[in-house]
């Protein structure tokens, strides 16, 4: 008998090596694109720079050492050339959203994660109308009742917990722009603020069916483990329905949080569609818009589709602020200058009884703009390259000296086009807000920090309307100093978030 014991280690090898070689072997025209490590052969390079929460650093360094065009996955090139954003992203192009966004999906497909042309196209016209000119400003009444309450937190922090010596209460600042931005999405999207502020902790009702009593949960906790493990295995999608049975708590408690995730939503979409409090209704806010929306049939979302968009304003509006919102304190308090210019041209906006200040007062001053642009440029909250896939009966595409077929995955890596010397300049790893008064047109057209096309953030209006307020309230009205000495560490689920930043926090004296 020729099939023994003895040849099943040589047959598990040879199709071992059969799954990864074919891949490699079928594209040959990637073949000449240089790769690190085992990458052109296999996913799991990918998935394991994304695991240790370091993809955007990864794909950076390999860029560094390979050049602008990197093959990070047997089917996926990573183009950091600038020249490349509309090509890929653009209107007209037809590229689609890779599987990639397969392992985001937990109720059901939303704007942010469907792949499918027609049903986006359907998505959008609902959800878009939410973000009108004219519903933004309904919903600043929502952020400035959020920011009030924040205030007056750090007031009482300043008072009650300052060091006698220096007069600087010791906080972890990202813990309460995390308060912040969840209660301000909690209040736009669901109707209600979820009491971070309030209470001064992470904490939010969950319910995994809408007739399942309510539990409670550390929701950002929740959001962080959720985000990290769905990017983990988008390196690899067809792990996703196998990823409970790995020996890796990362991978259980990853999926426990997208559970948890999409209850938050359940929990309080159900409340709000209550015949009763709609009838009673009469906020503006993300959820009402969505609730009346319609596409072009004149159909509304039903009930799962609701949650399911309710649940991505939730996950796009509360990590992206918060993360850059602590970003911006940072690279202001550690740069030399920085903070008194902006406090001048605050002050000179704001009057002096007024703490937190309208939209209306801040929209206009270029210098606070030029610090929220410029740390979004250098900090990079969406650092990783959004995968798009050439869809089938496409031509042939050319970028980058490469031709690239229907099938293949690409991407901009947003980091490395961020911090390209060959774009910003031999500064362009330093912070210089400065830098913003003279824009070139390629600069302007490399600055990619909501995407780039139709895919790109819905909400990006909403998000500066926030970041222009916040920014200019909490250098308005407190004063900083670090106490950490190392440089703020950061960790890459979807979205690259600190790990906290240590400060001394007391009240301004303006003069």
């Amino acid at each position: 008998m020729i099939f023994t014991l003895y040849n099943v280690p040589f047959i598990a090898l040879g199709l071992l090596a059969t799954y990864y070689l074919l891949p490699y072997l079928q594209s040959a025209h990637k073949r000449a694109i240089p790769s690190p490590s085992l990458a052109a052969f296999t996913n799991l390079w990918l998935l394991l720079q994304a695991r240790q929460g370091k993809r955007f650093l990864s794909v950076d360094e390999a860029h560094k050492k390979y050049g602008k065009v990197v093959r990070i996955a047997p089917n996926h090139v990573s183009i950091a050339d600038d020249n490349a954003i509309n090509v890929i992203y653009g209107h007209g192009n037809g590229f689609l959203k890779a599987d990639f966004y397969d392992a985001f999906v937990s109720i059901r497909r939303g704007l942010f994660n469907t792949r499918n042309r027609a049903e986006h196209t359907r998505k959008r016209k609902i959800v878009s109308h939410t973000f009108s000119a004219k519903s933004i400003g309904q919903f600043e009444q929502y952020i400035h009742a959020n920011l009030e309450i924040f205030v007056e937190q750090w007031n009482k922090l300043s008072k009650l917990e300052a060091n006698p010596k220096t007069g600087y209460a010791s906080i972890d600042a990202l813990n309460w722009f995390n308060y912040l931005a969840f209660d301000i999405i909690g209040d736009l999207a669901f109707g209600a603020p979820f009491g971070m502020l309030k209470n001064g902790k992470d904490i939010a009702e969950m319910r995994k069916s809408p007739d399942e009593p309510p539990k409670y949960v550390a929701a950002v906790e929740v959001l962080n483990r959720r985000g990290e493990v769905s990017a983990t295995l988008g390196c690899l999608p067809a792990l996703k329905p196998w990823a409970k049975y790995i020996p890796d708590r990362f991978f259980t408690e990853g999926l426990a949080a997208v559970e948890n995730l999409a209850g938050i939503a359940i929990a309080r979409v159900n409340e709000r569609v209550k015949p009763e409090v709609v009838a009673q209704n009469t906020r503006v806010d993300l959820l009402a818009h969505l609730m009346e929306g319609r596409d072009e049939t004149g159909e509304k979302l039903g009930l799962e589709e609701l949650t399911a968009e309710a649940l991505t304003q939730l996950i796009a509006g509360s990590d992206t602020t918060s993360n850059t919102s602590c970003a911006i304190l940072y690279w202001c308090i550690r740069t030399p200058g920085v903070v008194e210019k902006l406090r001048k041209v605050l002050d000179d906006a704001i009057p002096k009884d007024v703490e937190v200040p309208s939209y209306a007062m801040v929209k206009d001053i270029a210098y606070l703009q030029w610090v929220i642009s410029e740390t979004m440029r250098i900090h990079s909250t969406s650092a990783m390259g959004l995968a798009r896939q050439i869809p089938e009966g496409s031509s042939p595409v050319e970028i980058a000296g490469h031709t690239f077929y229907p099938g293949d995955i690409l991407s901009v890596p947003s980091y490395t086009v961020h911090r390209s010397k060959e774009i910003w300049g031999a500064d362009a790893e330093e912070f210089v807000p400065e830098r913003w008064e003279n824009l070139s047109a390629r600069q302007k057209a490399a600055f990619i920090p909501f995407s780039h096309g139709p895919r790109a953030c819905v909400g990006r209006n909403v998000a500066e309307m926030e970041l222009l307020v916040i920014v200019a309230t909490v250098f308005g009205l407190f004063e900083f100093q670090i106490e950490q000495e190392e440089e703020m560490q950061t960790r890459e689920g979807f979205l690259r978030k600190p790990l906290g930043l240590q400060v001394g926090l007391r009240r301004r004296v303006r003069v």
